[in-house]
């Protein structure tokens, strides 16, 4: 046996060589033969000489390059020898080899690496005439950097829950949101509830997501098994790392009376990665590719909505081109950085959407408008949570578009709630939106996060900016019963309102509503009732620009404004078995649009508010008053909570009676029956 190292006399006298429990007691200058010889017996002993090798009776080296690590375990480099059999049998051999003390430089373990050609056939270690000493002689900075990758904890799960415990979103579907909202709502609780999504650490004092999962889990055994029912498609977690990967959908099939063009579909495939480095930062993104074509009503709001090159825009979702001469293709990517550097603090950055409230509706900001890029700064602490957010917003009119490129404006917004009592919280909002006059940009007067922004409204100029301000509140009537509700105030004329003669200057809306959880002492059924009422002409603005719009959408209700609703909501869940219901009644005021009759209203926000027909009487309803209805009921079978996958069948009925028939406004009545698949991650709004 030959070990290829340096002479011992050349070796400092600062290394101590890989230990043997059997060397223990040798002194210093013996420890390496000691070790050479360890090895060579163990080897000999446990060698199994491979039939071919025995057969051709072999005579010839059997090269071996192996390290002893920092662990002090024994690791095959690279093999030689004329017989594959004979390299197999070596590393086999060698792996059998027990866990030592490892080698020391100046006390600290390294690994030490040796390369030893035993002589075939094997003989006893005594016979062997030549041993020298290690390889290389130890350098420090390179024993650090050779063993850099070994230094890595490779312990490696491939099932992970540290979402649970993480900054990242939960995303926002009322339906998910709706089993957790019981508890994050408890007497006492110092939650923040109204600006969403929230995030899970926002959560988890309140709600154990893992525990709730697990009571719905399947006892499948097989891989695929635990991949439909029960898992992410691929999770992995480290010491300092987590990561999870899933394909989505969302296929639908179904058929509208409205509609004349035979069945209507949804065929929407994605993909979600997410993850966490460390403990503070955490990551998401998402793509999603669809094709679709819907009721007839909905197809043609999306077309009167489309932008200046486009054939749609679908509601909360995106940018449409045609597809199938009948049909839609509308792409969607969203994603998010989530940093928390304190305990009290968080930001984000990202493309996707907010929300701020406790309803079903928002009057202040709301998911109905499609993703646009923000930056998010959330602050908590005591009984308070701050949140800042600055949006980057798009016009997409005609009127606005140059060379194929849609206009950029901005928003800047506050929200600040505050936990007065066990009962009750209240918030306080404001929000500006101004666009790119004089080339200013993104304005960096709007960046301050605690500056009052209809103070720099003013400052920047008139018609700089359009500000609004708004009011929350929650009261715990109980464990189970809540009241909340929202106040928006564009514009306010005091003396008009004392005069009682219903200025269009008094452009305000708000919303109140109900909670009852457990509802009738039935666990798990969740009842909501909600009015909301906006006069009009709120949110609008003389440069239309500055509306509070994005996309050709509302960035609160998505009827604009204009419009009084009640709507009424019932949930149920038993296990993985769901049941949904909802009424919203609603009177909307409506423009006439023709050659007669071209006055803004006040509902469509797009509009000019300078060309109203009246400055006093002003009332909601004005213009085409418009009755409409809407009722749904949607059952289900949750086939995997980590995606919250559904299989589900839907059945909604539209009711839209105008007073007056125009071109664009008609009376009709909807009918929409589907079925479908869906990874039930973000809210559809088809009640129009």
């Amino acid at each position: 046996m030959q070990f290829a190292q340096q002479p011992q006399s050349e070796r400092s006298f600062y290394e101590k060589p890989p230990v043997f429990p059997t060397c223990e007691n040798s002194v210093f200058e013996e420890l390496q033969s000691c070790f050479d010889k360890s090895v060579y017996n163990f080897v000999y002993e446990a060698f199994q000489m491979p039939e071919e090798v025995i057969a051709a009776q072999y005579k010839g080296d059997l090269v071996v390059l192996f390290e002893v690590n920092k662990e002090g375990e024994f690791k095959v480099l690279y093999t030689d020898a004329v017989y594959t059999t004979l390299q197999d049998e070596a590393r086999r051999v060698f792996s059998l080899l027990p866990k030592i003390q490892p080698a020391t430089y100046s006390g600290n373990p390294v690994f030490k690496q040796y390369s030893v050609t035993f002589k075939i056939p094997l003989t006893a270690y005594q016979e062997q005439t030549e041993v020298v000493a290690p390889v290389v002689a130890v350098n420090p900075i390179e024993q650090r950097v050779k063993a850099e990758l070994d230094s890595i904890d490779k312990t490696v799960r491939f099932n992970t829950k540290k979402q649970f415990k993480s900054t990242l979103n939960i995303p926002f579907s009322h339906s998910y949101y709706a089993k957790f909202d019981r508890n994050i709502n408890l007497i006492g609780a110092n939650s923040h509830t109204a600006s969403k999504p929230l995030m899970y650490t926002d959560v988890d004092n309140y709600y154990d997501f893992e525990a709730e999962e697990l009571k719905t889990k399947k006892n499948v055994s097989t891989w695929l098994g635990r991949k439909f029912w029960n898992d992410h498609l691929a999770e992995v977690e480290g010491k300092n790392y987590w990561f999870q990967a899933d394909f989505v959908m969302d296929l639908q099939v179904g058929s509208a009376s409205d509609t004349d063009f035979g069945t209507t579909y949804l065929n929407t495939r994605g993909v979600v990665f997410q993850g966490g480095l460390g403990k503070n930062f955490s990551f998401s993104t998402s793509f999603y590719e669809s094709q679709g074509r819907f009721a007839e009503y909905y197809n043609d709001y999306s077309e009167s909505i489309k932008a200046a090159h486009d054939v749609a825009i679908i509601p909360g979702r995106g940018i449409a081109k045609a597809y199938n001469d009948d049909a839609y293709d509308f792409p969607v990517a969203e994603a998010y950085m989530s940093y928390t550097p304190a305990k009290f603090l968080n930001l984000q950055f990202g493309h996707g959407k907010n929300f701020i409230g406790d309803g079903y509706r928002s009057l202040l900001v709301s998911d109905v408008s499609i993703p646009s890029p923000y930056l998010k700064l959330n602050v908590s602490f005591w009984k308070l949570k701050y949140t800042s957010t600055w949006s980057w917003l798009k016009d997409v009119r005609p009127d606005v578009t140059v060379d194929k490129t849609y206009l950029t404006k901005y928003m800047s917004s506050h929200y600040l709630s505050l936990n007065v009592t066990k009962r009750l919280n209240i918030g306080l909002f404001e929000s500006v939106v101004w666009r790119n006059t004089n080339d200013r940009g993104f304005d960096v007067n709007y960046l301050n996060p605690i500056i009052f922004l209809r103070a720099i409204e003013f400052e920047t100029g008139q018609g700089a900016g359009n500000a609004i301000m708004g009011f929350t509140s929650k009261y715990k009537l109980n464990d189970n019963m809540n009241l909340y509700g929202q106040f928006i105030l564009d514009e306010f004329s005091l003396n008009d309102v004392t005069a009682g003669n219903q200025s269009w200057k008094n452009k305000f809306g708000f919303q109140l509503g109900y909670k009852y959880y457990n509802a009738f002492n039935v666990d798990n059924l969740y009842l909501q009732a909600e009015y909301n009422q906006v006069r009009p002409y709120t949110y609008s603005h003389n440069t239309i620009t500055l509306n509070y719009g994005n996309y050709n959408q509302s960035l609160a209700h998505l009827w604009g404004a204009n419009f009084r609703e009640f709507i009424l909501i019932g949930r149920y869940n038993y296990k993985r078995w769901f049941a949904d219901g909802k009424l919203i009644y609603g009177v909307r005021g409506l423009d006439f649009n023709t050659a007669d009759d071209s006055y803004s209203y006040g509902g469509d926000i797009y509009r000019d508010y300078n060309d109203r027909p009246y400055d006093t009487n002003v009332k909601i309803g004005q213009g085409i008053k418009t009755k409409t209805f809407n009722a749904e009921v949607q059952a289900g079978y949750l086939i995997n909570p980590a995606t919250n996958l559904k299989l589900f069948t839907n059945i909604s009925y539209r009711n839209f009676n105008p007073s007056a028939t125009t071109s664009t406004t008609f009376k009709s009545d909807t009918m929409w029956i589907n079925l479908g698949i869906r990874s039930d991650l973000f809210n559809w709004y088809f009640d129009l």
